[in-house]
């Protein structure tokens, strides 16, 4: 089967698309990666499946997302598939036109709670016009699936059709690899995790409403840690400014751009994972992000926000330091305890290792070649 999967990004980074894309090939479907060309975007790597990118004059706003549509339904209106998979509501209405006119099934893969994303959620009238497209796409897809199962639940009622739940789970880390024996800095410094100062890291878009703000604060009175941010976004800028004024250059670090194969070297070296999500919108308060899974294959405890789906995960497994809400001595006492609490660090890390062997690609791939088998 031709599947032609379709994104907004460069496709550089993003790996949940990585995975799917790359089940799909291996099950033996003929697959193609479409997203867009931007100035910075790197060489792309060499996949198991094609990558089309399309190159757009605007870069953001309004007149991006009508240009980019407008290409891409031009783009798959001329080109041969078995079925189209829409990754998101910016790029559903050129894919389910698309297979109307081809008679092929459509599918819809929704990454977030699209209509409840902060930069969606604040603005009333934009907020509408997406949730028009929802209502009018979403019921005419042949099948849908998300990221967790909270947010499928909630999607199913919403939009009255059935939403798979297929998380983005990392694979797993060969058995004689660093992670998989242990935190690097256990292994680098004799087992004692005496590393200083110890890493504290957040992996992901630099964008608002991930407490990133408050992580830099949360840095004035921790010692023995640093923080590294390991990606940009639309608050790159701001938080170097921050970082700046506070005189924390000595205690922060901005990694850049970090790509898909690099990122696991990273994570490796650091102490505590950050995944500070923050409730304004109903995407990230029922979100699942694939960082949280990322920090569990890497054995590396992880300070999460206390949300429907980390909750659930914390209560089965035991990862996760929880934390009420994203204030600066809330997250600091949640830190200082995973740096100096050893016997609930190593309790922690135990856990994630075992988490680990369940919370893996090669378990819930499984649910996305039979979700494509049934089309």
């Amino acid at each position: 089967m031709k599947i032609i999967l379709t994104v907004t990004n460069d496709l550089a980074y993003d790996q949940r698309m990585m995975r799917i894309c790359g089940s799909l090939a291996k099950a033996g479907h003929e697959v193609e990666l479409v997203g867009r060309l931007r100035p910075g975007s790197p060489p792309l790597p060499e996949m198991p499946y094609r990558q089309t990118r399309l190159l757009c004059y605007f870069e953001k706003g309004k007149l991006f997302y009508i240009e980019y549509n407008l290409r891409l339904l031009i783009w798959l209106l001329f080109r041969r598939f078995d079925a189209l998979c829409a990754i998101d509501l910016d790029t559903i209405l050129p894919c389910l036109w698309a297979s109307r006119l081809h008679r092929k099934p459509c599918v819809y893969d929704a990454h977030e709670y699209f209509t409840e994303v902060p930069e969606v959620a604040r603005r009333p009238r934009i907020r509408r016009i997406w949730e028009r497209v929802a209502r009018y796409a979403i019921p005419r897809m042949k099948r849908c699936y998300t990221v967790g199962d909270c947010l499928a639940g909630i999607l199913s009622e919403r939009y009255r059709v059935p939403f798979a739940s297929i998380r983005n789970v990392p694979s797993p880390v060969p058995p004689n690899s660093s992670s998989a024996l242990g935190n690097s800095a256990e292994l680098e410094f004799g087992g004692t995790g005496a590393r200083s100062p110890k890493i504290i890291l957040y992996q992901g878009a630099l964008n608002e409403g991930r407490g990133l703000e408050t992580a830099i604060e949360a840095m004035q009175e921790i010692e023995g840690a640093v923080l590294w941010l390991a990606g940009e976004g639309d608050l790159s800028a701001n938080l170097r400014e921050k970082v700046a004024q506070l005189g924390l250059a000595q205690k922060v670090r901005f990694l850049g751009f970090v790509l898909p194969k690099e990122l696991p070297g990273i994570t490796e070296q650091a102490w505590i994972g950050l995944n500070l999500l923050e409730n304004k919108g109903l995407s990230y308060y029922y979100s699942l992000a694939n960082k949280a899974f990322d920090y569990i294959q890497a054995g590396l405890p992880s300070v999460q926000m206390d949300f429907p789906e980390y909750r659930k995960l914390n209560e089965d497994w035991q990862v996760f330091e929880l934390v009420a809400g994203p204030e600066v001595e809330t997250l600091r006492q949640a830190i200082r305890k995973l740096l100096h609490d050893t016997a609930h660090y190593q309790k922690l890390q135990e856990h994630c290792r075992k988490a680990a062997a369940t919370l893996n690609w090669e378990q819930e791939e499984q649910k996305l070649l039979a979700l494509y088998e049934r089309l």
